[in-house]
């Protein structure tokens, strides 16, 4: 009997085990299956809303072609063969050599290939400079597969955004929104015309707000996205979730096709230089005549800055109105406006969508001390311009023009961890061009003193200037080795 109870006591409990092994297992089972469907209707619901805003926005898509004739010297060769903005190399473009004049010849004409987006009902499209700039002719493709000449309203180099316009009326528009409040990790899609297949759509994030010293254009402050921005997207809007246009996409970093590092010139910025393109054909910035630099690492607890944010003052221009306002070099700028200033590329940009003639209020450090001063600024003068007031007469004679060499530079020059200035620009005929210095080349030593940024290469200069000769530590792919120029008493 006893047994018997005991047997089926075991037999109660066996039974028991199993049905909360049934009711534990149950819920798993069921959560499991309610969260995949649950992510699943969430993916459709994402790829109903990008469908929906590509649905949207497509229409107002052009496919951009520009008919463009340039010069080149007996050393390149081109055929009538349409071309990305892209696949012009870095450094021919960027670290070009001039040429004495008998050696150029007339190129034949180039077809560029891009996109653009119409942002009003009367015809007018945001696009690049790189693009339409400078080009005997603009066509547009629509929607419906037409194709129309277009006006190119104006075009700015300097932040490569351009304007052009068809004759027509009740067009779709992509509405511009505020970049301003795009935030790291937001969904954004980019819409464009790839090697002309018309609205190729991708999606992806913001990767990074704020890039610069990329080497694209003077005015920099792009959105980086690691949505795909392939051949002939450049000029294409970038949208966020709500179908408006927060940036204008423009380039990619790597050795060519997308490979997840695309840059967009933010639609804030692109805004203004629209209204003034659309009003005058043209841009004029505020001018405050400084040349500043981040403020380095460590360096700034010598000038009283506890967390190295700020625009370091390394040069005043005679008669700017910097000089006139009294400032000095060495003070950092810390506010304009009543705004903080974190660096040297947001300083110039913000200056720059001043206009000419009004009064800022800046805040400098001198010596630890916050200063306020006011300054009435003036009209920036082109940058050829200030790149010749910019060269001291030295450099002039050398023939050479030099930037400092940024960790951009160095990754793609192959100099990592060294410092000079790199050469960008070469005077045919002159000293340095007669020494074969090259665009690209990296100068780390004058007179046997190590140069390591702008500021060095300009105080190394001139004292060079007083004993009649400079030696240079040239530096490239081929190795080091030392040029000596004579320098006129001129």
């Amino acid at each position: 009997m006893s047994m018997r109870v005991a047997h089926s006591k075991s037999r109660q409990r066996l039974l028991a085990s199993s049905a909360v092994l049934v009711l534990v297992l149950f819920p798993f089972s069921a959560t499991g299956s309610a969260e995949e469907e649950q992510s699943i209707t969430a993916l459709r619901r994402m790829g109903k809303a990008f469908a929906s805003i590509a649905e949207k926005t497509s229409p107002a898509v052009v496919g951009v072609r520009a008919t463009k004739t340039g010069r080149s010297d007996s050393r390149r060769d081109s055929s009538m063969e349409p071309s990305s903005p892209f696949d012009e190399d870095f450094f021919d473009y960027f670290f070009r050599r001039r040429t004495p004049r008998q050696y150029q010849r007339q190129e034949p004409k180039q077809l560029v290939q891009g996109s653009g987006f119409i942002v009003s009902a009367d015809g007018y499209i945001l696009t690049n400079n790189h693009l339409v700039g400078e080009t005997e002719e603009v066509r547009v493709q629509l929607d419906d597969r037409r194709t129309v000449k277009a006006q190119v309203i104006g075009a700015d180099p300097e932040t490569d955004v351009a304007v052009i316009k068809i004759e027509a009326t009740d067009l779709p528009y992509v509405e511009l929104g505020d970049s301003d409040t795009l935030e790291v990790g937001e969904w954004v899609i980019a819409i464009g015309n790839p090697f002309g297949l018309s609205h190729t759509v991708t999606a992806g994030i913001v990767s990074a707000k704020g890039r610069s010293r990329i080497g694209v254009a003077d005015f920099e402050d792009f959105i980086q996205t690691d949505a795909a921005i392939n051949f002939g997207n450049s000029g294409g809007p970038l949208l966020n979730l709500d179908g408006k246009a927060v940036g204008i996409s423009t380039a990619i970093i790597g050795p060519g096709g997308n490979v997840g590092i695309g840059l967009a010139i933010p639609i804030s910025m692109a805004k203004a230089i629209y209204e003034q393109l659309k009003e005058s054909g043209k841009v004029v910035r505020g001018y405050l005549g400084v040349e500043i630099g981040d403020v380095g690492v460590g360096v700034g607890e010598f000038y009283g800055v506890a967390d190295d944010k700020g625009a370091m003052v390394t040069k005043v221009m005679e008669g700017s109105p910097a000089e006139k306002a009294g400032i000095r070099v060495d003070d950092i700028v810390v506010e304009l406006q009543g705004e903080f200033v974190t660096g040297a590329t947001e300083l110039m940009n913000k200056i720059a969508v001043q206009k000419p003639g009004m009064e800022v209020e800046l805040v400098v450090l001198r010596d630890g001390k916050r200063k306020k001063i006011r300054v009435t600024l003036d009209t920036r003068p082109d940058s050829a311009a200030l790149a010749r007031g910019g060269e001291s007469k030295t450099q002039e004679q050398v023939g050479v023009s030099v930037q400092t060499l940024t960790r951009e530079l160095a990754e793609r020059l192959g100099y990592d961890g060294l410092s000079g200035v790199v050469v960008i620009e070469v005077e045919a005929g002159s000293p340095a061009d007669e020494e074969e210095i090259q665009p690209g080349d990296l100068i780390t030593e004058v007179n046997r003193q190590p140069v390591r940024n702008l500021r060095q290469w300009n105080d190394a200069l001139a004292k060079a200037a007083e004993k009649g000769k400079i030696l240079l530590r040239v530096r490239n792919e081929n190795g080091t080795r030392l040029v000596l120029i004579p320098l006129s008493e001129k």
